[in-house]
């Protein structure tokens, strides 16, 4: 069993940001791809953000150049580095690695 907690959430103005964090309660992260995904109030659950053992990365276009993912091993965290905040990033962010999921973290973004 894996235990996955997000945290780092909040709100923000536009063009703010926020570094979201999961961190999980087994070493997973190291040989395992871990995603984070998001989902806004009425709308499907979205893929965000992926990290490979190997360090490579992806993103949906949406948040490319805007976001980073990373990785801390040590530590058991992975990282979600939001950069210029726009509204329709406010949703609720949550890390999933192989077919665990962590509880979310609330992301409001708003003047």
């Amino acid at each position: 069993q894996v235990e996955l907690v997000e945290s780092g959430g909040g709100s923000v103005q536009p063009g703010g940001s926020l570094r979201l964090s999961c961190v999980a309660s087994t070493s997973i992260f190291s040989v395992n791809a871990m995603d984070w995904y998001r989902q806004a109030p009425g709308k499907q659950r979205e893929w965000v953000a992926r990290i490979h053992p190997s360090g490579t990365t992806a993103y949906t276009d949406s948040v490319k150049g805007r976001f980073a993912i990373s990785r801390d091993n040590p530590k058991n965290t992975v990282y979600l580095q939001m950069n210029s905040l726009l509204p329709e990033d406010t949703a609720v962010y949550q890390c999933n690695v192989q077919y665990y999921w962590g509880q979310g973290t609330q992301v409001t973004v708003s003047s």
